[in-house]
């Protein structure tokens, strides 16, 4: 309870709940004062500074406990003539008291005897309480009571809740309250949550001073702490009124608005005031030259309207396109309602609609500025070309966007490199580097990089264009302004990385694109499926999977594309005839928006050797002829075209075509200097021709394999191996073949990853006699390798699928169906089946 000294402030006598406890068990910053009934009296004066909420009653409260537990009477008056060795006077809200009473309780510290301990605010600040103060620190410290920090939020949590919550749900709590002890305790148990403490905040904000809840307001509107931006008179009148809004917890202690607080701000102020505020501090931050989108984005939706408020828009969605935000589009909008003639901010709208990732809406609008050429600056014209022509490349339309950058470039009077990528992709003229023009900012230093990079691709060195292409990633990784970029410089270095067997890199790249979010929202999915293409060629086959059901629907063609094919390659390389068809039926719709161009190839190869496996070659026939159309242009680069012979050879292989397949394999051959993935591939490719003919050099094979492994193509190494394993009828090479197919198997990132279950051609006939294998002791009725057979077998496996994917022949799959029929005593096809559902499942 509490006996009052006036009619504010007073001294406390004690409560029965000692309140919380810091971490180490104590109240909060009892710690600092435990051992006060047991202090010699020189230190037996105490001054407890803290803002509103922030425990200083709590403090007394435990302190009063303490105290009458040590035998000392805590008084509930002030004595006239000092206190006794055995008594303790505890004062609470001091800076409330009358000036007289802080006179005589500065006369009684200065006394001999007792426990004096006096709490109080910051602010206000009377020269009798500051006299006071002084005595008392010359005794002891001062505790001053501060907010509550992580730490404090997740201690105070499990005592209230009685268990602890996840850090980022202390994170929550402590942004919102700002660690104001007093608010931290009641959003922790708000029963309707953050509304209910909202209310009880504005019953407090209704006690405060009118030019206390003034400032909140504006600061709640997104006001600096500026006098003149306020409209107040001078610097002092703003720290006063500062120091009144700490004081009573409403304010952090550096003056940045509490969160929570400025919700109730809000909440408790009639619109038309919110708005009329907001509008005030935007026009004068415009006139300024200062930051309007705090105030800008308050007036989203309230309808704020003319010439003034439609600059306001204007500036705030300039500032925020500037650093990639993507609601700079929503300003541009407001700014047309407010009365800005579309056509002026069509070009902005343009490209913060790309920055949202809404393809849609940005080349509508860019379509709207190259209409009207002739009645808008020449700036916009070049903007607005600049974003349709980045849109259609994502569109796949290289040919249509290599002719707006140059119909870009005829506006501005300057060659931009940034038709380079665009114009090789379709195997245009590799052209001489374009004379620096204007300011070296950092796009353009990546559009240099970006476009010396792909042509370093075509005619140069591989590792030369990775390192170019890598560097020009890192460049933009800070840009919000590589949304306007054709492709991002991290998804075409990660496509040459994989064209290198750099695999490493590749992920590497992509993920750091990721965490900066390069090209905003719309480049995520290219990036993420291009991380999967990555894990497949690695031979996750299920997080490639994943990958593709992560980017959702509704993708740009050439992300589709992407997709597709990846979903397409998954189901190929799992043996999933079922997954097979509908993915097929995907990709041939994708296949069939999406023209060719140099940076498809590796799906085009994918989906080759689809179609050759399903016998719908037809469907990327003339994709073929295209690509080899464009590589022929080109001269025929090895880094490109190598894989993409490649794939074209294994579709030789599964149609039994020995001149199709000679041919490509030459054809990778010839690129075997373009780079170690490359020399890779040529040195297996001979031997997937020769395996047409059922010969098989073991240790050569075993050499070639290994070489696949290591630029990162375990799974092709892990099948070729596997693939010459039930080819050769050496059993001596048989057994170190499948032993390296295992060793390749097992080096696969994820360890339940099945090699292709292709059905192999007919002409490739396994051998007859199944080879003898390690002895194995039966597990249960089964040994391993017979319950490895069964669990295939009753998912529909055909005894060739099985056989792949063991890396053992059909007749040895056969041999073991045959054993467990025996062993099982199954007299039936459909008996075998349900005892193999039992013991598999």
């Amino acid at each position: 309870m509490t006996t009052r000294a006036s009619a504010a402030g007073g001294f406390r006598q004690g409560a029965a709940d000692p309140g919380p406890p810091g971490v180490d068990g104590s109240p909060p910053a009892l710690r600092a004062v435990r051992d006060i009934a047991a202090a010699p009296e020189s230190v037996r004066r105490l001054d407890v500074v803290g803002p509103g909420g922030h425990g200083k009653t709590v403090l007394l409260d435990a302190l009063a406990t303490a105290f009458r537990a040590a035998g000392i009477t805590v008084r509930a008056d002030l004595p006239s003539d000092g206190l006794d060795a055995a008594e303790a006077l505890l004062v609470d809200d001091a800076h409330l008291l009358d000036p007289a009473v802080l006179a005589d309780l500065r006369r009684l510290a200065g006394l001999p005897g007792g426990w004096l301990v006096v709490a109080h605010r910051p602010w206000p600040r009377s020269p009798e309480l500051a006299a006071l103060g002084a005595v008392l620190a010359a005794r002891r410290a001062p505790v001053v009571l501060g907010p509550l920090d992580a730490t404090g939020v997740a201690v105070r949590a499990e005592r209230l809740l009685g268990r602890r919550i996840e850090d980022r749900a202390v994170a929550a709590v402590l942004d919102r309250t700002g660690g104001v002890p007093l608010l931290v305790d009641r959003l922790l148990t708000a029963t309707d949550g953050e509304a209910g403490l909202v209310a009880q905040l504005g019953y407090t904000l209704a006690a405060q001073p009118p030019a206390v809840n003034e400032l909140l307001l504006h600061l709640a509107a997104g006001a600096p702490l500026d006098a003149d931006l306020l409209g107040l008179g001078s610097a002092t009148e703003l720290d006063e009124r500062v120091e009144a809004a700490v004081a009573a917890g409403l304010l952090g202690a550096d003056g940045r608005a509490i969160p929570i607080v400025s919700a109730a701000v809000l909440a408790r102020t009639p619109p038309a005031t919110r708005t009329a505020v907001r509008r005030a501090l935007a026009e004068r931050a415009l006139d300024r030259g200062g930051d309007v989108v705090v105030a800008a984005r308050g007036l989203l939706g309230s309808g704020a309207a003319g010439p003034r408020m439609a600059e306001v828009f204007t500036t705030a969605g300039d500032a925020l396109l500037r650093v990639g935000a993507p609601d700079a589009e929503a300003m541009f909008a407001a700014a047309t309602a407010a009365g800005v003639p579309p056509l002026v901010v069509a070009a902005r709208r343009a490209h913060a609609a790309l920055v949202r990732g809404d393809g849609d809406a940005a080349i509508a609008e860019a379509d709207r500025v190259l209409s009207a050429a002739d009645q808008v600056p020449r700036e916009d014209v070049a903007l607005a070309g600049t974003v349709a022509a980045a849109v259609l490349a994502r569109r796949g339309l290289l040919a249509r966007s290599a002719e707006l950058y140059r119909y870009v470039d005829s506006v501005t009077g300057r060659a931009s490199a940034l038709a380079v990528p665009v114009l090789v992709g379709t195997g245009g003229p590799v052209a001489a580097p374009p004379s620096p023009t204007g300011a070296p900012t950092l796009l353009a230093g990546a559009e240099d990089l970006v476009a010396d990079g792909v042509r370093e691709s075509v005619t140069g060195s591989p590792t030369a264009a990775l390192s170019l292409l890598t560097r020009a990633a890192a460049m933009m990784e800070s840009d919000a302004r590589a949304v306007l970029l054709p492709d991002q410089p991290a998804a075409l270095a990660a496509i040459v990385a994989v064209h290198c067997g750099e695999l490493d890199v590749a992920r590497s790249v992509l993920e750091r694109a990721l965490r900066a979010r390069m090209g905003g929202r719309g480049a995520a999915p290219r990036h993420r499926l291009l991380l999967g293409w990555i894990a497949l060629a690695r031979g996750a086959v299920p997080a490639a999977k994943a990958a593709v059901t992560g980017v959702g629907a509704g993708l740009e063609p050439r992300d589709e594309l992407l997709a597709a094919a990846l979903e397409v390659a998954v189901a190929r390389r799992t043996g999933d005839l079922a997954a097979l068809m509908p993915a097929w039926g995907r990709a041939r719709e994708a296949v069939v928006r999406h023209p060719v161009d140099l940076y498809m190839l590796h799906e085009l190869g994918e989906l080759a050797i689809a179609a050759t496996r399903l016998r719908e070659p037809s469907w990327v026939a003339p994709h073929l002829d295209e690509a080899d159309a464009l590589l022929g242009r080109l001269g025929d680069p090895p880094l490109w075209a190598a894989p993409l012979h490649w794939a074209r050879l294994q579709a030789a292989i599964l149609a039994e075509s020995r001149d199709e397949a000679a041919r490509h394999a030459a054809a990778v051959g010839r690129a075997a200097g373009g780079s170690r993935y490359a020399a890779a591939l040529a040195a297996a490719a001979p031997h997937w021709v020769r395996m047409l003919d059922h010969d098989v050099d073991a240790e050569a094979v075993e050499v070639a394999a290994r070489g696949l492994h290591a630029v990162g193509l375990a799974w092709e190494g892990g099948k070729l191996a596997g693939q010459a394993a039930i080819r050769t009828r050496d059993r001596k090479a048989m057994s170190a073949l499948l032993q390296t197919a295992r060793a390749l198997q097992s080096s696969v990132p994820a360890p339940d990853v099945a090699p292709d279950a292709e059905t192999p051609p007919s002409g490739l006939a396994a051998v007859t006699a199944p080879p003898r294998e390690p002895a194995e002791e039966p597990s249960g009725p089964l040994s391993e390798r017979e319950r490895e057979v069964a669990a295939l077998l009753v998912d529909g496996k055909t005894y060739k699928e099985i056989g792949e994917q063991l890396f053992i022949s059909a007749k040895t799959v056969e041999h073991h169906v045959a054993r467990m029929r025996q062993r099982l005593g199954s007299t039936s096809r459909g008996e075998l089946f349900a005892q193999l559902r039992q013991i598999v499942q």
